[in-house]
Order: C-alpha cells, then sequence, then structure tokens
C-alpha cells in the first residue's frame, strides 16, 4: 500500500515517516528529495529558476509515479493542494494521511529555514494565513486525519502505522 503523508511545513512528515516505514517494514520516501534528484537543483534554485509552477507540476509528476508502490512517502506541503494529485492517489487506494499540527509548533520548526523558499520570504503572519488556508484543503484531499499535538514522531509514527492497517 502506498501511504502519503500531507500536512504543513515542517509538521513533521519526514520524521515521522521515516518512523512509520520501519513500522510497516516498507520503504520511505521524502518527494522534495526526489525532486532535488530528479532536476539535480536545489528547491530554493527551482523556485528561483523555474517558478513555483514549474516545480508544483514535477511535484505532482513524482506524487503519481509513486501510486501503486509499497511506500510511505512524505509529500511536500503543497502537493496534497493539488486537487489532480489527491485525486490520483485516491483512485490508486492509496492512503493519504493528514499530519495536523498546530502552526506554532510547525512555525518553530521552519522559522529560519532557508531550503524552505517559502517560510524563507514570509512573514509568521503570512505563514499563519497560509496555514489555515492550506488546513481545510489538507482535511478534504486527505483519507486519514491525525492529531499530532505534542506527539512525539515515535508516537506519530505509531498512530501512522495503525491509521493504514
Amino acid at each position: 500500500m502506498t501511504v502519503f503523508l500531507c500536512g504543513f511545513m515542517g509538521c513533521g512528515k519526514s520524521t515521522s515517516g521515516k518512523l512509520a516505514a520501519k513500522k510497516l517494514g516498507c520503504g520511505f520516501c521524502d518527494t522534495d528529495d526526489l525532486i532535488v534528484r530528479t532536476l539535480d537543483m536545489s528547491i530554493p534554485d527551482i523556485f528561483e529558476q523555474k517558478g513555483e509552477p514549474f516545480f508544483r507540476k514535477t511535484e505532482a509528476e513524482i506524487v503519481k509515479s509513486l501510486c501503486g508502490k509499497t511506500i510511505v512517502a512524505a509529500c511536500g506541503g503543497g502537493a496534497m493542494l493539488n486537487p489532480d494529485t489527491a485525486k490520483a492517489a485516491r483512485d490508486a487506494g492509496a492512503a493519504v494521511v493528514f499530519l495536523d499540527v498546530p502552526f506554532d509548533i510547525c512555525y518553530e520548526r521552519i522559522s529560519g529555514d532557508e531550503n524552505r523558499p517559502i517560510a524563507a520570504k514570509s512573514t509568521k503572519e503570512e505563514l499563519q494565513a497560509l496555514y489555515e488556508s492550506r488546513r481545510s484543503v489538507y482535511l478534504s484531499h486527505s483519507t486519514v486525519k491525525i492529531d499530532c499535538g505534542n506527539s512525539s514522531p515515535i508516537e506519530i509514527a505509531e498512530k501512522i502505522a495503525a491509521s493504514v492497517f
């Protein structure tokens, strides 16, 4: 089964996803890492040289290519905002798991991260507005919602694994 993790930047998709994959006995990948390797460019360089629409198109193609694989995939914060991408995942029978983490926790993790172009160029208020606008989309595009709150990565991984059995 393919398990896609979605949620706002800094919600713990990669950290918890690696642990969940180990618990489920399957592979793990991070779609942002796949994009970087595929294009041989950093994410900030992709945004600067090719633009966010190009990045999002590449992201959608990579997510669709993972459908049907036995893997836990941490998606970039914007991947499951695309209704076509979310539909492709659902149509392929994948679990789309929304890691619901409060904004303040996400912000603490992403603040000052130069490898996240949107976070690097936005104020806290702008990021909070983005978080709030994205949250309802994550909810509508996911098949499972996990309340993460102050849970540890191991606890979140256990919740992920339990949610897909």
